[in-house]
């Protein structure tokens, strides 16, 4: 009966936030998921980041229906005293259950299988441009096309990731190690674990790790305070190098982009071969590595001489920059905030963290269906080709609610970012900020 349920208040259940003392809380019902944490299948550090707080919004946008009845035996007999839903909340749970059931889950419809066919056919391009042509220019298209195949590969990768593209899981695995790590070079495992977290935290400076770049970049003067990252476990310090590149970031966006992969191989290598970390499938992530230092190594043998073959590393990661490009335009620009993401205001945050951008239908191929990083970020599990429909029933409830809906052509959204560069950039320059300096910084920075 009503009357003899436990309860706790929300304080009593944010003392339980600590690993080993995991405790959440959706629909009102307190779940204990110490345990679980270790074997989730999103990785242990979405629960980290949103342990001690109810997370219904969350759970809801990242499992199906299925999902409900395996929390039963994490039941602590709690319920969250006063639990009150928002507005926003109601509205947003009430689209995803329309969402459910008109069966927008589950219509994929042939997106998966086009995108692999077109990566299928343009690496049998790029093999026939550098194996059988001798013309520079054959080799020129073909570092293009290996860009782009990379590009759409990441797409299917990154499909597998947040929802089944294939038949069946084990199938799904093998497209994610084949178009991630054997194709791309770049670890599945490693985006799983930086991915999750970046949906959850969405734009949080300490706790959403592809904001974390210094000394590289900083899209916030709150950098300057040498925030700690949970994420990574350590302080971004910011010293005197890190001032002196921030201070030219907005000129050295693009070009860092185009050599962006580097740092990518670098991550996935750190984590799959680090000794501490717990990695998914860590064997068979490194066989599908060893697939692509194979292969790739062995393309670029048959080019004539050294200097092409750098010619068409540059190139086929140039192209590819577009992409490394697009992900940064939909958030450097968005609204930002320090601290844990909360369950209790998940629309405003993904709202407020994400930029769209305009393009006409013909062009969704081409940025993947990530042009709509809004409505991706809101439904993760909803497939690519349906988040054109579903974008302006987005537009309309973040009117209702006086919410920011930020849409941009990628002009103006490349505009944007390195507005939001440069204004930082210029802040780090400012020579009355507390921060270290050094002989380099005073020579460059002597006439202005």
């Amino acid at each position: 009966m009503e009357g003899e349920r436990k309860y706790i208040s929300a304080n009593e259940l944010k003392e339980h936030n600590k690993p080993g003392d995991l405790w959440i809380s959706i629909q009102g019902k307190v779940y204990d998921v110490s345990v679980w944490a270790k074997e989730h299948p999103g990785g242990e550090i979405p629960l980290l980041n949103l342990a001690g707080q109810d997370v219904t919004d969350a759970f809801i946008s990242y499992h199906p229906g299925t999902a409900w009845q395996y929390l039963d035996e994490f039941f602590t007999g709690y319920y969250l005293e006063r639990f009150k839903v928002s507005e926003v909340s109601r509205d947003y749970r009430r689209l995803v259950s329309e969402f459910s059931k008109t069966g927008l889950f589950e219509k994929k419809g042939h997106v998966a299988f086009c995108s692999l066919a077109s990566v299928g056919v343009m690496f049998i391009v790029v093999l026939y441009g550098v194996l059988r042509c001798e013309s520079f220019w054959a080799h020129l298209g073909s570092a293009m096309v290996l860009g782009m195949l990379w590009m759409q590969s990441t797409y299917v990768g990154h499909d597998s990731g947040h929802y089944q593209v294939m038949s069946s899981r084990g199938y799904n695995k093998l497209a994610q190690i084949i178009t991630g790590n054997c194709l791309t070079g770049i670890s599945i495992a490693w985006w799983k674990w930086t991915h999750n977290a970046h949906h959850i935290s969405c734009n949080s400076l300490d706790y959403d790790p592809d904001l974390q770049h210094i000394p590289v970049f900083a899209v916030s003067s709150l950098f300057f305070d040498s925030l700690t990252s949970c994420f990574y476990g350590r302080k971004l310090n910011f010293d005197p190098l890190a001032r002196f590149l921030i201070s030219y970031q907005h000129w050295t966006f693009y070009p860092v982009m185009c050599v962006a992969r580097l740092n990518l191989y670098l991550q996935t290598f750190l984590l799959l071969f680090s000794p501490t970390r717990q990695v998914p499938d860590r064997a068979l992530n490194i066989l599908g590595i060893l697939v692509f230092w194979t292969w790739f190594p062995l393309l670029l043998s048959y080019l004539p001489n050294w200097p092409e073959r750098l010619m068409f590393v540059l190139v086929s990661f140039a192209v590819t920059s577009i992409q490394h490009i697009q992900f940064c335009l939909n958030h450097f620009s968005a609204n930002v905030y320090v601290g844990p993401p909360s369950g209790n205001d998940w629309f405003e945050k993904q709202t407020s963290g994400t930029l769209d951008i305009v393009c006409p239908s013909w062009m969704d191929w081409f940025f993947g269906g990530l042009q709509f990083q809004l409505e991706h970020h809101l439904f993760p599990r909803l497939p690519r080709c349906q988040l054109r429909k579903v974008s302006p029933v987005v537009k309309d409830l973040c009117k209702k609610h006086n919410l920011s809906y930020q849409s941009l052509s990628f002009w103006d959204a490349n505009v944007s970012t390195i507005r939001t560069l440069r204004t930082a950039a210029l802040q780090a320059r400012d020579l009355s900020n507390p921060a270290p300096k050094n002989l380099l910084w005073e020579a460059v920075n002597t006439h202005g």
